[in-house]
């Protein structure tokens, strides 16, 4: 809210002519007594408020709400207009309307408004309306917005010269029966010629302020039960100096239900409902129930709730605790908390509000305001339908007044700070965080002096701005997603590209790393990728020297604009990573080598498992065939004793078997595998190698030396 805007000055204006005593029509009810009222008595008949009673009760709970929770530097001024205008001799300007107080800062309290308005009275029902005019009252607002008040005073005599800083903003707030939308557009037309007459006597003297902005409220006020001939509209502006509203409200409840939340508007308020506060009857002094307490104050006490996103949760729009004519009156809700708190102990607090009650005569209010004035505090709670309560507001009084109290429900500054795990990143833990500190220091505010000029004809301001953001436009947060920046051999180009301007020598430096980064390439040299995250052993060493490149080249192309001679730096990288096609070529036979020998090494694992059923099988199956044949030669007689040799076999001319079913022990798997690793280390024998279908016959010669013929059976007939 600004120093002088238009809630520093507030003028009310209600009418005071015969027509406000009329009946409201809204009955209160004087015995409630009924159960206990003896036989013979007659009940007292309800009364009705009259339409004056209900403007000054209800434009004294507005000055009360204010005077709360503004105690100070929130002035207000009160006129009913007219009083008695009888014969012609009265006809005089301080007659025709009577001002309760001024804007000097003693007068600004209920107590003196009260007791002004104890020496008006009621209007006289039997005045001659045609003598009654509003205007008297209107045009006495803004003679009294014209004048200053000692805070203006106070500002004016500070700023000497510049005097015309000071602004003089008010409000009207005028409390009628209008007669029609013509009559409302006849009183702003008159407010706004008053307002011009008056800035010219202003502008002429010394003690009086020119009126730069005006906002008048008019209330129509009509009783229960009739129709209104006056329409609601809402804030239009009529000129550059005034500003107009218009409210159709029944008098009674209604009225005061607008005023509730006009003071909410007009001075940044907010509404606040206290629940389940433990209260002992009356009637029942063993048993307690459990009451609401509505408050309102500064809306800044909301503020958490705003950033949290929990404000809409939290906001009701409660129909039973207030209602207003054509809408819901909205409110935050806190519970009670149960385990009060004593006013010694520590809480850390961001901030502390008056509250003012919204009922302030209502039993429950009383009782928590007198609770409160007593040194207790009492600690609210968020409600929420799970979980872990979470205590958000204190209420406390100081001196006499009683505050709302905001406690921060998040980290306290008191506290350890939290972990680096706990941030906004989640389980990430590898943060640049020596790298951070050492740019936090590269980018430090000093102070200049005023004698220092920089050619360029920049502010200091503005280079720093200029610095860091020339220092952040390529910046990687966490160590596994950047080569560059963890590489020694690279810290002398990325310190000096992220100059504004570049020397011969930083040119010849950031090529000479370049050249270093090559030669580190020619050596297959390892670089400091990060696996985090990823399976085997990473990328090969020639996409981490690509990777290496691109980072590079990204760095350097944010920066290659600023000039030519970081354009050069550029072209030396591109020139660098484009290599001849021989080289190219190279690298490309090598790749495809790679990739053979991990392919042969993977699959040859592969086919050992896959293979050490199929071989048992088929090596059981060939010594039961030499066991046969064996025996077959041993019943020759012609032919020589064999030896008792087992055949190698090659397990890729064997046709696989079906795969048995059953456990095979791990040594078996190892035999079967070293078995078949060093069949292929030795030259095979001849008669495998020039077997058919895997059978190769024996003995051949003899059938060439002996004329015998050699059966496939292996017996030998003459």
């Amino acid at each position: 809210m600004k120093m002088f805007s238009v809630s520093h000055k507030t003028v009310f204006v209600v009418d005071h002519c015969p027509y406000m005593a009329e009946s409201s029509r809204q009955q209160v009810e004087c015995d409630v007594l009924t159960k206990t009222r003896a036989q013979g008595v007659i009940p007292l008949a309800p009364v009705s408020k009259s339409l004056w009673t209900c403007a000054v009760e209800c434009s004294m709970e507005y000055c009360r709400i204010l005077y709360d929770i503004y105690p100070v530097d929130k002035l207000l001024s009160h006129i009913f207009c007219p009083l008695f205008i009888s014969q012609v001799n009265y006809i005089v300007s301080d007659s025709e309307f009577h001002m309760l107080n001024s804007w000097r800062r003693e007068e600004q309290s209920t107590h003196e408004l009260m007791s002004a308005l104890a020496a008006v009275g009621p209007p006289n029902p039997r005045e001659d309306p045609e003598c009654c005019s509003i205007l008297h009252g209107l045009v006495a607002a803004v003679e009294s917005l014209c004048k200053i008040t000692e805070l203006q005073h106070e500002r004016r005599t500070a700023l000497m010269d510049t005097a015309e800083r000071v602004a003089n903003r008010g409000r009207i707030i005028c409390l009628t029966n209008a007669k029609s939308d013509t009559h409302v557009r006849m009183l702003e037309d008159y407010i706004q010629e008053t307002i011009l007459d008056q800035n010219k006597l202003a502008a002429g003297s010394d003690r009086l302020m020119a009126i730069q902005q005006c906002e008048l409220v008019l209330l129509h006020i009509y009783p229960q039960g009739e129709d209104t001939l006056v329409s609601d509209r809402p804030k239009k502006e009529i000129s550059p100096l005034l500003t107009s509203e218009v409210h159709s409200v029944r008098a009674g409840r209604h009225l005061a239900t607008k005023l509730n939340i006009l003071v909410q508007q007009h001075f940044d308020l907010a509404s606040t409902t206290i629940t389940n506060i433990p209260m002992k009857e009356e009637q029942h002094a063993n048993t307690s129930a459990n009451y609401d307490v509505e408050l309102l104050h500064h809306r800044d006490a909301h503020l958490e709730f705003f950033k949290s996103g929990g404000y809409i949760y939290l906001l009701v729009k409660a129909a039973d605790i207030l209602t207003r004519e054509n809408g819901l009156k909205e409110t935050v809700t806190l519970k009670w908390c149960t385990p009060r708190t004593n006013s010694i102990e520590l809480h850390y607090c961001t901030g502390a509000y008056r509250i003012s009650p919204t009922d302030v005569n209502s039993r429950p209010s009383s009782c928590l305001t007198n609770f409160l004035l007593n040194g207790r505090s009492v600690l609210l709670e968020q409600p929420r339908k799970s979980g872990s309560k979470v205590i958000s507001h204190m209420l406390s009084s100081h001196g006499g007044e009683i505050f709302l109290h905001v406690l921060n429900s998040n980290r306290s500054t008191l506290e350890d700070p939290p972990s680096i795990s706990e941030g906004c990143g989640g389980r990430v833990t590898d943060y640049r965080i020596t790298d951070f500190g050492e740019f936090m220091r590269e980018n430090r505010l000093t102070p200049v002096s005023e004698s220092s000029h920089d050619p360029s004809g920049k502010l200091p301001a503005e280079r720093a701005k200029a610095q860091l953001e020339r220092h952040t436009r390529y910046w990687p947060m966490i160590i596994s997603q950047t080569t560059i920046f963890n590489m020694q051999a690279v810290v002398p180009l990325a310190n000096l590209i992220v100059k504004e301007t570049l020397t011969e020598e930083d040119v010849l430096t950031c090529q000479k790393t370049v050249y270093n980064l090559v030669d580190m390439e020619r050596k297959n040299d390892p670089l400091p990728i990060s696996t985090v995250g990823s399976r085997g052993k990473g990328p090969k060493r020639d996409e981490q020297y690509r990777i290496m490149w691109n980072e590079l080249e990204t760095l350097v192309k944010t920066h290659a604009g600023a000039s030519d001679r970081h354009q050069r730096v550029l072209d030396c990288i591109i020139a660098c990573r484009s290599k001849p096609p021989e080289e190219e070529e190279r690298k490309k036979r090598g790749r495809k080598r790679e990739e053979r020998e991990d392919r042969a090494e993977k699959n040859g694992s592969k086919d050992a498992d896959d293979k050490s059923w199929q071989d048992s099988e088929r090596l059981k199956g060939l010594l039961d065939k030499e066991d046969q044949e064996s025996e077959v030669i041993k019943d020759s007689p012609d032919s020589p004793e064999p030896l008792n040799k087992k055949p190698r076999l090659s397990t890729e001319e064997v046709q696989p078997p079906e795969r048995a079913k059953g456990p095979v022990s791990l040594l078996t798997m190892w035999t079967n595998r070293i078995t078949a690793v060093n069949s292929r280390k030795h030259q095979e024998f001849f008669g495998r190698a020039g077997s058919v279908n895997n059978k190769f016959e024996l003995y051949q010669h003899l059938k060439d030396e002996n004329g015998m013929d050699v059966h496939e059976n292996g017996k030998a007939s003459r």
